[in-house]
């Protein structure tokens, strides 16, 4: 088991992450590190910190007042794949809205769903990714479109502008009460509930999809116009498990199969 990866049936203080995307300001990542001591959580990762030594430099250790065993240990990685490797719940934090986003969610809301998820009556453990963009920009579509649910936090519409520290902030106090029993009792589960697919497999998933899209003609690569960003919202609603999306990786390779002049392999 990798270090990335918590145990199965685990509280969600050991199974959520926080990550930061292309930080612009030392002393933000400072101050999120401070909110995730403050309510319990540890692991911090960073996706291209628009500073060189963003966890040392001293306006990060400054604003994080006491948290600098979590920039400490905190990870520095190059890609979203590499800051998602061992999730299966990704939570993209956005004061805007998107046309063609995953299912938009509120902090509670998720905070219940996730905290639940993670004992054998839940039949299912997910390890969970709180996404938080850059402090000007956000995050970019891409991102969020390979998100599985999308958080507003309900603020005043006149005024709703929360600087990175403390939309982290929110965040991880719904998701600390959920865990400490705060949240509404689990649903039972009906039938049976596989794994829950990480995200590197979805993205797989959703690139042999396209393959096979447009090997048969329905989907237009000169001109591909919002299908698969409307497939991926489709898909995000479902909560695929590891099995569903080998079948569907399964009928994406049978449709490629199907194109192939007789006697290619496709090696």
């Amino acid at each position: 088991m990798t270090p990335s990866t918590p145990p199965l049936f685990s509280p969600l203080f050991s199974r959520l992450r926080v990550i930061l995307v292309e930080t612009s300001r030392p002393g933000n990542i400072g101050s999120v590190a401070r909110a995730m001591k403050t309510m319990g959580f540890s692991e911090l990762v960073l996706v291209n910190p628009r500073v060189e030594g963003a966890v040392r430099h001293e306006e990060a250790v400054a604003f994080a007042s006491g948290a600098q065993d979590i920039l400490a240990g905190a990870r520095i990685v190059a890609t979203m794949a590499e800051a998602l490797d061992g999730i299966n719940h990704a939570a993209a934090v956005s004061a805007r809205l998107r046309e063609f986003s995953p299912p938009v969610q509120g902090p509670r809301e998720l905070a219940q769903h996730v905290a639940a998820a993670g004992d054998a009556a839940a039949g299912q453990c997910l390890h969970t990714a709180l996404v938080f963009g850059n402090e000007r920009f956000g995050l970019p579509n891409e991102i969020v479109e390979r998100c599985n649910v999308l958080i507003n936090i309900p603020a005043n519409p006149e005024y709703s502008s929360l600087n990175l520290a403390q939309a982290a902030q929110v965040l991880l106090y719904e998701c600390r009460m959920a865990a400490l029993g705060g949240a509404a009792p689990a649903a039972t589960p009906i039938g049976f509930h596989g794994d829950a697919a990480d995200q590197a497999q979805i993205e797989g998933m959703y690139t042999h999809l396209e393959q096979a899209l447009v090997a048969i003609g329905f989907l237009d690569a000169g001109n591909p116009r919002k299908l698969m960003p409307r497939l991926k919202r489709l898909f995000a609603r479902t909560g695929l498990e590891t099995e569903e999306v080998n079948i569907l990786r399964g009928i994406a390779r049978q449709m490629l199969a199907s194109r192939r002049p007789p006697g290619d392999s496709g090696q």
